[in-house]
């Protein structure tokens, strides 16, 4: 009869800082463990501390009370399976990022990363220090080698383990989202299998922290190249694993496939994902929004109405004498399809009180920006009145695209607590919205279902209705060229040079390079957002505000 192992599996959602409640957290998932018969239960990296915990994790109160609870766990779980859990561990001198063993009553084994990983969103050299190279451990049977997440993506820890004598390789991660990244993990995991001859189990934790969503999506492979666990993406689940040994080795046996979302859905989830955990983590219940009649608060109202449910979300028109009637029908239409509170505030008496205020200051000057941006600041003044009233979050509503070249009037449209549209261009807007009409996920969307975003709102040119007959055509290039040209001096970091000769004019480049840099400061007093892609803005791209540079390419 061959060697047979129960692993038990945690895809949780840990909350940064609540270190009791997250050990609470891993408590019940060891009793869930104990009941199935399970040898070990397996969480996922940092799962103490919650992911990303950034300068928090140095201090050092914080790191003691962590190693406190991780020891108090050990001792509380000393009658079961034992424990693989991550978290922070310090020597005397050193902090490291570290993956605890615990087995009867105590933390038996320490696991420390060897790689951390410095790039995109992660400064792992600026918290802890780089460990050696480390030992596989034994729970009954099996031994056990464990590269922490950045280890994983290098050949050398995994070959280290396996010449150790490792049998099968438990990856802990604390892995966040970008697009597409599970073709990546596969291929990556793939390449440690390939190189060891190992089974490889790759673990990772789900929910939001603040920008970031850790997607789950938790997997095992097998050296015969099959995939024999695929967990969901963004679900919390604790599953219970199978492994067994024959003649080649350990093998984990197969279990029905969890369906992963496609593009499309995987980003919106992570949107809806991240604004519902951002609430639920700070403790709000309830947003607030300028819902204008135009497609990105529609989203943003959408996106908030699947993550809060629509009883929690308020929208409200704040018209002007410029604003379209098209748009006050199509913003009270938005609201009553998704079944949210719908308010509004007319901006033209307090325009006016404030354009007579400032007439004899500004006597014998034309119009200009100035008089469209005191509209918008006027509307960022009243929603967040709202909002400090009623303890409703607003909510941001600009685009990447505006982001990116600074349309968008700062401590007026640029106002708010959240903004789920941060890392979405324009043109992904659009879509998006199609997708979401079409489709409705009503495990995790607590929105209507249907064509919740009227049509018109998304075919109508795009304005913000600052002053008469106004179009973003009229400042910008159509939002395809735009992105497009986004796409390369942001996401692609190309030259001015190597977008003109891939067919764009050298005029357009350059104005949209100047748009960029001279925003740098708008963007660093922006709300943060949902991260969709490695150069989101924040962690994953970081620029000077004072920058004299430009590209002469």
């Amino acid at each position: 009869m061959p060697a047979r192992f129960r692993l038990t599996l945690a895809q949780l959602n840990p909350t940064t800082g609540a270190i009791a409640a997250n050990c609470a957290r891993a408590r019940a998932a060891w009793e869930e463990a104990r009941a199935a018969g399970a040898d070990l239960l397996a969480l996922p990296e940092s799962f103490v501390t919650g992911y990303q915990t950034q300068d928090l994790v140095i201090r050092p109160q914080f790191w003691r009370d962590a190693m406190a609870a991780t020891e108090a766990l050990a001792r509380d779980c000393a009658d079961g399976p034992a424990i693989a859990i991550g978290g922070p561990w310090h020597d005397g001198a050193n902090l490291y990022n570290a993956y605890h063993i615990l087995e009867g009553g105590r933390v038996r084994q320490r696991i420390l990363k060897h790689h951390l990983p410095n790039e995109t969103v992660f400064d792992e050299k600026r918290h802890f220090t780089p460990a050696p190279m480390q030992e596989p451990y034994r729970i009954g049977p099996l031994l056990i080698g464990s590269p922490i997440c950045e280890d994983a993506w290098h050949g050398d820890v995994a070959l280290h383990l396996a010449q150790r004598g490792a049998e099968i390789l438990l990856v802990p991660n604390g892995s966040p989202y970008y697009r597409d990244k599970m073709a990546d993990r596969w291929a990556i995991m793939g390449g440690r299998v390939e190189e060891t001859g190992l089974a490889l189990i790759y673990l990772n934790m789900v929910g939001g922290q603040d920008d970031q969503v850790f997607d789950g999506g938790t997997f095992a492979l097998n050296p015969d190249g099959s995939r024999p666990i695929q967990m969901a993406q963004f679900d919390e689940e604790i599953r219970h694993v199978e492994l067994e040994k024959d003649a080649r080795g350990w093998r984990v046996v197969a279990q029905p496939q969890a369906a992963l979302p496609d593009v499309w859905e995987a980003d919106y989830r992570t949107m809806v994902q991240s604004l519902a955990d951002y609430f639920a983590k700070t403790g709000f219940a309830k947003a607030v929004l300028g819902l204008s009649g135009g497609i990105d608060s529609a989203l943003v109202a959408t996106i908030a109405a699947d993550a809060l449910g629509p009883e929690n979300v308020r929208c409200v028109m704040l018209p002007s004498e410029y604003t379209a009637p098209s748009s006050l029908e199509d913003a009270r239409q938005m609201a009553e399809n998704l079944g949210c509170r719908y308010d509004t505030l007319p901006i033209s008496a307090p325009r006016e009180a404030v354009s007579t205020l400032l007439a004899p200051l500004f006597a014998g000057l034309a119009e200009d920006v100035t008089e469209e941006n005191i509209q918008s600041r006027l509307r960022g003044l009243l929603l967040m009145a709202l909002s400090n009233k009623f303890g409703e979050m607003l909510l941001t509503t600009g685009n990447k695209s505006e982001v990116a070249v600074g349309y968008a009037t700062i401590y007026g449209d640029m106002a708010g607590g959240y903004n789920p549209l941060k890392d979405l261009y324009k043109t992904r807007v659009f879509a998006t919205c199609r997708w979401r009409n079409a489709n409705h996920r009503p495990a995790w969307m607590k929105g209507p279902p249907g064509a919740v975003i009227p049509a018109r709102i998304i075919d109508k040119p795009p304005s913000a209705e600052l002053r008469a007959d106004q179009k973003d055509s009229d400042s910008l290039p159509p939002y395809e060229v735009l992105d497009a040209i986004l796409e390369g001096l942001i996401d692609r970091e190309v030259s001015v040079g190597e977008l003109v000769a891939e067919g764009f004019e050298r005029a357009t480049v350059k104005k949209i390079e100047h748009l960029i840099f001279i925003s740098e400061y708008k963007r660093f007093q922006s709300a943060p957002g949902t991260r969709l892609t490695m150069r989101s803005f924040w962690l994953d791209r970081r620029y000077p505000i004072v920058n004299a540079w430009r590209d002469q390419s």
